[in-house]
């Protein structure tokens, strides 16, 4: 199994896209490795723009067709790398 991909993901408009991309990452749940999580904050902010960081592992076709999903939510840019040799 391939675990040498990186997913990055932009989520703009966070509050509202954050459903539909938790539910998309649950499907393919046992395709994710790992997962980050990044957005600024402070005292008295919360930005509404997040970064996600996915190590996926699979088949290249999963991993494809995850992708596009993601894609299809609005608001949300995502663009795997393959590390693989």
């Amino acid at each position: 199994m391939n675990c040498f991909n990186i997913i990055a993901m932009r989520l703009q408009q966070r509050t509202q896209s954050a459903p539909a991309v938790q539910e998309t990452l649950t499907r393919f749940g046992c395709n994710i490795k790992m997962r980050l999580g990044l957005h600024d904050v402070s005292e008295d902010f919360c930005s509404n723009d997040g970064l996600v960081l996915l190590q996926v592992c699979g088949e290249k076709d999963e991993l494809d067709k995850m992708l596009v999903e993601l894609n299809e939510i609005k608001g949300v840019k995502a663009k795997m790398i393959d590390l693989d040799d």
